[in-house]
């Protein structure tokens, strides 16, 4: 093994660049592999899309406010970075979600999965689906299964099995908190691939999904909170995570403020990076954890990386408002908050009760919504102001909830080309680029919500496989 130092570059410092950091960190210290790892992020701080606000005693997410907590990739990197005893669960007596149907809140049936009945009494019972359209979800215990394996679109599938309306009361709208996508876009082999699997193996998606109800695996490994909640967050915001990542990167050379403008490879091994100002970077290994549309114009020379071009990215808002508890008595936040269908015609796509579903957010008197905005489809919001904004928002508030009084504050963060919308055949192009990365750029890996989940959990995984990519490859070189 050679003891020259070893030159790593990581683009992009949102939560994939900083696991992909880490881990090469710990990676190549484990194996006495002299490293030089350089982090570089366009915008002025690291995290990406998870920002937490604290502002009066309230916490306030302005990305995702939260995890799935059965996923291991976090669970262990919570663990390594000693911060298992900050998680926080969702509140045990604000468990009922909501969808709005009609101008009215309904709650979700218990043991639906994106439209999905797990548990037959509670979705006959729903008023959310019509007889008939009970009627057409049940035809899913008799319909054929597929027999080709072509991908195909997330909505296609659900109304070919379930119906129309299941795709357009249940699905669409939780789907839109997400992904905010479009279903009738979005690869089901990218999003949902164990839908496909489920039809494969039994056919029927509602004797398939109450089969993998009855053989759950046990939840091995996980934290005691874990165990209770769905979803985990920390009592300080998910900023926790990133503050502490940013922490563990003593050694690490991080540059902010400053975009990757040109990449080309060197006459051997190894890469060459011109930043916005003009200076050079030197890579022997190099991660981008970018954006699709971003690591395109780095791979010009890459013929199927044009394809990155093909995944958009949605823009969305959310608006945080504050309350004092007694302006909001008139309706009771006795749930996590409510998913919102295009055909309801609203501004907002959903609403979080943030204070009801996370006891920590809020002091105490006060309660805190968050709103959200924005569709794949539907991205006319981009050009109101802030105040059209909120007006649009407290318009939709005071029509599903009741709730015409001002808000204390209010906080918009505007989240421009967010969201990546998994297109049909996702993962067959994906597959692919890699092959043609191995040929053309040796020792180069893309990483990032763009690519294989966007999800936290997701996002780490491929950062740490990178990280574990590189070291492999520097290994083999060196031998």
């Amino acid at each position: 093994m050679s003891n020259e130092p070893q030159r790593i570059v990581i683009a992009g410092g949102g939560i994939t660049g900083l696991s992909a950091a880490f881990y090469a960190k710990r990676l190549f210290e484990s194996k006495g592999q002299p490293v030089e790892i350089t982090l570089v992020e366009k915008s002025d701080h690291l995290g990406g899309k998870i920002r937490t606000l604290h502002r009066d005693g309230f916490i306030i997410e302005q990305g995702p406010d939260s995890f799935l907590a059965r996923k291991m990739p976090i669970i262990h990197l919570i663990r390594e970075l000693g911060l298992e005893d900050q998680l926080t669960a969702t509140n045990p007596n604000a468990k009922t979600n909501y969808i709005l149907h009609k101008g009215k809140l309904h709650e979700m049936p218990l043991g639906l999965v994106l439209g999905i009945p797990t548990a037959v009494t509670p979705f006959m019972r729903t008023g959310l689906i019509s007889p008939l359209g009970k009627l057409r979800a049940a035809m899913d215990l008799v319909l054929p299964r597929r027999s080709d394996d072509e991908d195909e679109a997330l909505g296609t599938f659900i109304k070919r099995r379930l119906g129309q309306e299941v795709l357009d009361h249940i699905t669409e709208p939780l789907l839109a908190g997400i992904y905010a996508g479009d279903t009738q876009s979005l690869s089901l082999k990218a999003t949902f691939p164990q839908f496909r699997q489920i039809e494969r193996k039994h056919r029927s998606l509602i004797l398939g999904m109450l089969a993998a109800k009855k053989h759950a695996p046990k939840a091995d490994g996980l934290p005691e909170l874990a165990r209770k909640s769905l979803f985990l967050t920390f009592r300080r915001g998910l900023v926790t995570l990133v503050d502490s990542l940013t922490q563990s990167l003593q050694g690490v050379r991080i540059i902010t403020g400053q975009g990757i403008e040109h990449l080309s490879s060197e006459e051997g091994p190894g890469y060459k990076l011109i930043l916005t100002d003009g200076k050079e970077l030197q890579a022997d290994g190099l991660v981008l954890a970018l954006p699709a549309y971003e690591t395109a114009k780095l791979l010009t020379d890459v013929p199927e990386a044009a394809w990155l071009d093909q995944i958009t990215y949605a823009s969305v808002a959310n608006i945080a408002l504050a309350y004092k508890q007694e302006d909001i008595e008139g309706f009771r936040m006795n749930g996590s908050g409510f998913v919102v269908p295009r055909k309801e015609g609203r501004l907002i796509t959903a609403c979080t009760w943030s204070s009801s579903k996370w006891l920590h957010t809020a002091p105490p008197g006060r309660s805190l919504l968050r709103t959200y905005v924005g569709r794949s489809d539907s991205q006319e919001w981009l050009r109101l102001s802030d105040k059209q904004l909120i007006s649009g928002v407290r318009v939709d508030l005071a029509a599903t909830m009741g709730i015409t009084a001002e808000p204390e504050f209010v906080e918009i963060t505007r989240c421009y080309r967010s969201m990546p919308q998994y297109p049909v055949g996702h993962r067959e192009m994906l597959a692919k680029l890699h092959e043609q990365l191995k040929e053309r750029k040796p020792g180069l890996w893309l990483c990032g919500a763009g690519y294989e989940g966007v999800g936290i959990p997701d996002c780490i995984q491929q950062g740490k496989s990178a990280a574990e990519n590189l070291l492999s490859y520097i290994q083999a070189g060196s031998s």
